[in-house]
């Protein structure tokens, strides 16, 4: 067997299936995919301009929003949150730790038809509700689940 033929036959397939793919418009550049970022969200210091950012007025409080954490974290620096929403036509689902030093932590866009489900690890400095807020059909849904921190993450 000639290993070096192999070698360079892997490469070369490795290497035109990342041709055909980046031709396809499969692959985009860091900068195309940081285009979508909400930026004045993601940076508020403030709860209210967090919300604002993300156009959130007008919230409603729904029963149809599960959230998933547990209600005593003993690490802070790693705090597991699910989210399902059962809002029909669901568009995205934002989560917010209220006394973070910035309080949105995660924007999940969901696709038409997409399963309302997202799931992801928080990093809370103290006490606080994590807030979450669902957009469906233009409107925005909220709920709320208080998760006591042990030992910090954020400080």
């Amino acid at each position: 067997m000639n290993t070096l033929r192999r070698t360079f036959l892997k490469t070369a397939g490795g290497a035109g299936a990342l041709a055909i793919a980046a031709t396809a418009g499969l692959l985009k550049s860091g900068q195309a995919w940081a285009a979508t970022w909400n930026k004045s969200a993601f940076e508020s210091k403030a709860m209210a301009d967090a919300l604002k950012g993300l156009g959130a007025t007008n919230m409603i409080d729904s029963k149809d929003i599960t959230i998933t954490a547990p209600d005593i974290a003993e690490n802070g620096a790693v705090v597991p949150v699910a989210v399902t929403s059962k809002i029909p036509n669901t568009q995205s689902i934002s989560i917010l730790a209220e006394k973070n030093p910035f309080p949105l932590a995660a924007t999940f866009d969901i696709s038409s038809g997409g399963d309302s489900y997202v799931s992801t690890r928080l990093k809370m400095g103290q006490t606080s509700d994590i807030r979450v807020v669902v957009k469906a059909d233009g409107k925005f849904y909220t709920a709320a689940k208080e998760v006591k921190v042990t030992v910090g993450g954020c400080g």
